[in-house]
């Protein structure tokens, strides 16, 4: 493959399938320079741990964004820290935790952990359970035998995990459901790109009436316990902060979990063997899901700035040079997985995967996805038997077509048909 034909940020021809490309830049260099928009694209598993943790070096400001819009003034000189700070704040995306840096970043998450405690995560996981029981229902109740995966079940089932996480009331989710339904295209889309500066408004909006609400009149709720959170050193945050919190991990976590769900159903539905070993042991269920995210990581990448200039995998990168993380192709790096390419539900290392990122900006809610993966796959196996991707939908086995989102930063199906025949 010529990798220099191909703009990874524009070309559709890759969403399909891009692990040819990353495959080839990695066996160029695990650190290469594309030449559209001169982002170094990191495609190796040790490389990428690198970037990860060497937090003085790269900023985050861009890490959702990376090139587009980019900085409004070119980045130029030795060190460009001083520059960064003075245009953080116009980058989309600004007021979220994936974009903060130390001592900021450090502060926020250390208030986000205090909301999504291992005991507020085992609570939420009885829901979890009910939920998906509750989803499968509406299936069905259906009686079709069919059901588009994504809208049906994934989507409503990742909103209503983080809704019930956060506390939002029962009697809101409803509200919830209808307006955070899953748009296609979105963030990184390839075919715009333009972001809103502040594209989560609405969030912002519910979550600060319900904070600001607790602050006044306490209950015996999470939303109390969320507004009366405090930060490591015992300050107050500003009721702006707990929402953007709150609205962040709502934004990401319900994206991400939905890919994840999607893409297990997607590689299950051909796999009728699989099915029944895992339906055999369900113990089994939650390598598959580390399997499944090495092999198909909801998030391609994030996006890194060099503050100064460095030196990754012994390829110099200049001071105020974008960075992209490819996670999807670290995590298919031979030099790390034997075999990467091939799917292995019972691979020993698979849980060294880095669909969650890795150091300080490691995904928060990771257990929690991991968690719903588990669990989704689980009821779905036990309440479906004979799944299978519909040939009418999608064509024929070895001749499947699917419509991935048209985007650089996420990877998974928009739609995702299938047949069953309810158990028992």
């Amino acid at each position: 493959m010529e990798t220099t034909e191909l703009d990874f940020f524009r070309d559709g021809s890759l969403l399909k399938d891009p692990y040819p490309f990353f495959d080839a830049l990695r066996d160029e260099c695990p650190v290469r320079k594309e030449p559209y928009q001169g982002v170094f694209l990191v495609t190796g598993y040790e490389e990428a741990l690198q970037v990860y943790h060497d937090t003085a070096t790269f900023s985050s400001a861009n890490s959702v964004t990376g090139p587009f819009p980019g900085f409004a003034t070119p980045l130029e000189g030795d060190d460009v820290t001083e520059q960064i700070e003075e245009q953080r704040d116009a980058l989309p995306f600004s007021d979220q935790l994936p974009t903060f840096d130390p001592p900021k970043h450090t502060a926020h998450r250390g208030l986000l952990m205090r909301l999504i405690t291992p005991k507020r995560l085992k609570e939420n996981e009885d829901f979890i359970w009910a939920l998906a029981d509750r989803q499968i229902d509406e299936v069905l109740e259906q009686g079709t035998g069919k059901v588009e995966l994504i809208s049906e079940f994934a989507n409503p089932f990742a909103m209503l995990v983080i809704a019930d996480l956060l506390g939002v009331p029962e009697a809101d989710h409803e509200i919830f459901r209808r307006q955070l339904a899953t748009p296609q295209g979105g963030l990184g889309s390839t075919k715009d790109e333009t972001l809103a500066h502040k594209p989560l408004e609405w969030l912002y909006g519910r979550f600060s009436a319900y904070i600001e609400e607790r602050r006044h009149e306490p209950r015996d709720d999470v939303l109390t316990k969320m507004a009366q959170a405090t930060y490591p050193d015992g300050s107050t945050p500003d009721i702006a902060d707990v929402t953007g919190i709150a609205a962040n991990l709502f934004a990401a976590g319900q994206e991400t979990t939905v890919r994840l769900i999607g893409a297990s159903l997607q590689r299950l539905g051909d796999d009728a063997k699989l099915q029944q070993e895992l339906r055999e042991d369900g113990e089994k269920v939650a390598n598959f899901v580390e399997e499944m995210l090495r092999f198909e990581s909801p998030v391609k990448g994030d996006f890194r700035v060099a503050r100064v200039a460095t030196n990754v995998g012994g390829v110099d990168i200049p001071a105020g040079t974008t960075v992209m993380v490819l996670n999807a192709a670290a995590n298919r790096d031979p030099r790390k997985f034997e075999c990467p390419a091939e799917f292995r539900p019972d691979r020993d290392n698979a849980r060294e995967n880095l669909a969650f990122g890795h150091g300080i900006h490691f995904c928060p809610g990771a257990p929690l996805a991991r968690t719903e993966g588990r669990v989704s796959v689980q009821r779905l196996l036990d309440r479906l038997d004979d799944i299978r991707i519909s040939d009418e939908e999608h064509g024929p086995p070895g001749a499947r077509e699917f419509r991935y989102l048209p985007t650089f930063i996420l990877r998974g199906v928009s739609r995702l048909h299938l047949t069953f025949t309810p158990a028992g």
